[in-house]
């Protein structure tokens, strides 16, 4: 594996955990925060309910207690943390519903008491792509410069039929009109992906991280597709109007994907997890672990490794030779 240069613990990808390693040379954490936000997608800006396979958390399931106030939520996970890693460092990680939807002063207000905290180094926000007003821009340069600032953008997929199948309210190319304004001001970038949502195939899902490989962005969260009650995507499934991942396929799609991105992009996410009690599906979710490890035994397997077909002398972020290209291998040895 001389081939990948961000290699630790044995992983053959660019973990977040390589990332944090390398820039403070400590253990870092993100300390999940719900700061109190809604989204455009549930207050009727855009549409009522949000996106179909949204929670009532607001994607949020396992951030702080909103009935709390930021700074009790972060203080209540930074005691739990420094019982086992008393030098650690922290990046507050706003994380439910979509939090730069709300006037600056807000934003201002709830951003600025988290970097007062004790060994907190960034910031990490989460939002959708059309929530980032020119004066929100502009004071997410001015912390950028400041802090260790990532923004992360749910995409979900470049479908826009599918995107409009679930209800995400925007399209690729608001997407990637954001992604140019925070580029803009150098602000790093992180792209949320969901593989296995309804309607798409796993040709569609390499497309979307395909495209995601020729962006100037710096890291991407891969999600799993999980199910959670009450939730429109939960009463589509009841229905059978689609059917769930099985673990074999989520861990050749993750691989294949990995293998198309480039090395220096940070992996920041490899699965997605839900509360055990709220979960539809799919159940071997709930063993992560064994999720996580099974895509490092596949990467074994292959002998392959994050990026091994990005190609940047070629002008594209894989090789497109028949032997090379991962569509064409996967459709191959896979199917």
């Amino acid at each position: 594996m001389e081939k990948f240069k961000y290699a630790i613990e044995n992983k053959r990808y660019h973990t977040w955990n390589y990332y944090l390693r390398q820039k403070y040379n400590t253990k870092v954490f993100k300390v999940s925060i719900n700061a109190g936000f809604t989204c455009p997608n549930i207050d009727g800006s855009i549409s009522r309910g949000g996106c179909t396979y949204c929670s009532k958390e607001g994607s949020g399931d396992f951030a702080g207690n909103p009935k709390d106030d930021l700074v009790t939520q972060f203080q209540a996970m930074r005691l739990m943390m420094e019982k086992k890693w008393p030098k650690a460092k922290y990046i507050g990680y706003f994380q439910a519903f979509t939090n730069t939807y709300a006037p600056l002063e807000v934003l201002r207000d709830k951003y600025e008491v988290i970097l007062e905290q004790d060994n907190v180094v960034g910031l990490s926000i989460s939002t959708r792509p059309d929530c980032i007003e020119d004066d929100v821009l502009e004071y997410l340069d001015d912390l950028n410069k400041r802090t260790d600032l990532w923004v992360e953008l749910g995409l979900q997929t470049i479908h826009d039929d599918i995107s409009k199948r679930i209800n995400r309210g925007h399209d690729y190319a608001i997407f990637l009109e954001c992604v140019n304004r925070l580029r803009s001001k150098n602000i790093n970038v992180v792209v949320h992906i969901i593989d296995g949502l309804p309607g798409e195939d796993h040709d569609m899902m390499l497309e979307t991280a395909k495209a995601i490989s020729k962006l100037d962005i710096q890291g991407v969260k891969i999600h799993l597709l999980h199910v959670i009650k009450d939730t429109v995507m939960a009463r589509q499934y009841d229905k059978g109007q689609f059917d769930l991942m099985t673990k074999e396929d989520y861990v050749k799609i993750v691989c294949d994907q990995l293998e198309i991105l480039p090395q220096e992009m940070v992996i920041h996410r490899l699965t997605g997890d839900g509360k055990k009690e709220d979960l539809v599906g799919p159940m071997w979710s709930l063993k992560k672990w064994e999720v996580l490890n099974a895509i490092d035994d596949e990467l074994k397997r292959r002998d392959s490794w994050q990026g091994k077909y990005f190609n940047r002398k070629r002008g594209d972020r894989y090789d497109d030779e028949n032997t090379h290209n991962p569509i064409k291998v996967f459709n191959r040895q896979y199917r």
